[in-house]
């Protein structure tokens, strides 16, 4: 089967012979058509099988089929999706597949200044990408309005989940009419989602080509186990073959992706991370030197990664194996896109273990052992509690307030006592001061006399007037 079996028009034709595409992928296969004839469609495939062109080939010539006047000009599809990294590559698909059509697409996300996007969408927008935050600020602004939505794209639907998007999602579909077209996309389908699916579509077409967090048997995959101390040295030893051309490192922790980007600095590697702290500018950044070979490693978070597509990426890298096991077949997803191959390297100390064996379990197969490396891992099971070295002692030396109700503190409190009133007992008297010299100067206030004495000025006042 080729493109032009599915019934698609001249320009769009032309726009994908533009981009090398022959053949459909079978998620594009199965969920053009029906998109095409105006049914909600449920797409659930893994990372790198096509799902972008599944939704954007067939909404693009939906919309060239019918147009709108200037005066009417409004938003007729939305797109939404989870990250910025995808909404961007989103955007970039819409253009390049409609290239020879008279369509705007426009894209909006946070963590930049939102004048520019104001601007174009005053010019008028026939295709909207967006993330859930900046989208929801816009319409509380009242700058954006999706009254007069024709078709609905979720993307991502479990990455929204993830990232705690949900309630955001679901004031964005209230903001939208009942009637409409509605796709949702996913790589896994959890609970959540398919009670979204319930909700929001219409006896949906269900298209799903290979078994729910399925890998790509191209992708070469291995393990290290070593000890977490080791891993950045094990990174680094990695790195000097020359095979990894270009590499996309997965660490747990938006902290650790910047310390293993600072040791690989220092061992003159060029590298950079990519997670939710960066700047926007940052990230594209990074993202651009990597993609054009300035830099070979780009060390990157799950969140910040999803929506990375990197032609010809040779190698992924779990420098922390994920604690979902979906999330590892979204890695290495990463690499052997388009059926390309690739290798996946994961690296597991004792605590991943089972992680890693949460993933074998998902994936239904082995991931053979490296042994032969210079780091191999030397603590075989983790400690008990009771096992481990006690906490170092204290350094204040004010008692704590159990020590001080403790009866042998008691009694030695009760004791100092008794022998500071022992001693007191058995002192010798203390020798009698000598009085204090009186002193001739004025003191500055005259004291006051005592009435009826003899020698009161009123006595003798008295007296002399007697005499």
């Amino acid at each position: 089967m080729n493109f032009k079996d599915l019934k698609l028009i001249a320009p769009i034709l032309r726009a994908l012979e533009n981009q090398n595409y022959t053949e459909p992928t079978p998620i594009q296969a199965q969920a053009i058509p029906p998109v095409l004839a105006g049914r909600d469609v449920v797409g659930c495939a893994q990372t790198g099988t096509g799902k972008t062109a599944a939704f954007a080939i067939p909404i693009l010539q939906k919309l060239n089929e019918t147009s709108v006047p200037k005066q009417l000009q409004h938003i007729r599809a939305l797109i939404l999706t989870p990250t910025r990294e995808l909404a961007l590559q989103i955007h970039e698909s819409f253009e390049a597949y409609g290239t020879y059509l008279k369509l705007r697409c426009c894209v909006i996300f946070g963590g930049v200044s939102q004048k520019p996007q104001e601007e174009k969408l005053k010019r008028g927008v026939d295709i909207l990408v967006a993330t859930p935050g900046r989208l929801n600020d816009l319409i509380s602004q009242g700058i954006i309005n999706l009254k007069e939505i024709e078709i609905f794209v979720l993307d991502e639907a479990d990455r929204m989940l993830d990232m705690g998007f949900i309630h955001d999602v679901k004031r964005v579909i209230a903001q939208t009419p009942r009637k409409k077209q509605n796709l949702l996309f996913s790589a896994t389908m959890p609970p959540e989602i398919t009670d979204i699916v319930q909700a929001l579509l219409v006896d949906p077409v269900k298209v799903a080509v290979t078994p729910v967090s399925s890998t790509v048997d191209k992708i070469e995959q291995s393990v290290y186990f070593v000890d977490k101390a080791n891993k950045r040295e094990l990174l680094k030893y990695l790195l000097k073959d020359p095979s990894i051309t270009s590499a996309l490192v997965f660490t747990r922790t938006k902290h650790g992706a910047d310390r293993v980007v600072r040791d690989l600095t220092r061992a003159n590697f060029k590298a950079a991370a990519i997670h939710g702290d960066k700047s926007q500018g940052a990230r594209q950044t990074a993202l651009s030197n990597f993609k054009d070979g300035t830099i070979r490693v780009l060390v990157a978070t799950d969140i910040a990664a999803r929506g990375i597509d990197i032609d010809e990426l040779s190698h992924v890298i779990n420098f922390d194996l994920p604690n979902i096991p979906e999330t590892y077949v979204h890695r290495i997803g990463r690499t052997g896109r388009a059926g390309l191959s690739g290798t996946a390297i994961s690296f597991c100390d004792i605590e991943e273990k089972p992680y890693l064996m949460s993933i074998i379990k998902l994936i239904k197969r082995d991931i053979p052992a490296v042994t032969d490396h210079p780091y191999p891992m030397m603590v075989f099971e983790i400690p008990p509690k009771e096992a481990r070295p006690p906490r170092p002692a204290r350094t204040s030396k004010l008692p704590t307030q159990a020590e001080k109700n403790s009866p042998r503190k008691q009694d030695g409190l009760r004791n100092s006592k008794q022998g500071k009133n022992r001693a007191a007992s058995t002192a010798l008297p203390a020798e009698p001061r000598a009085p204090k010299p009186r002193s001739h100067k004025p003191s500055g206030k005259r004291p006051a006399p005592k009435t009826g004495s003899a020698n009161s000025p009123i006595t003798k006042n008295a007296y002399f007037r007697k005499g």
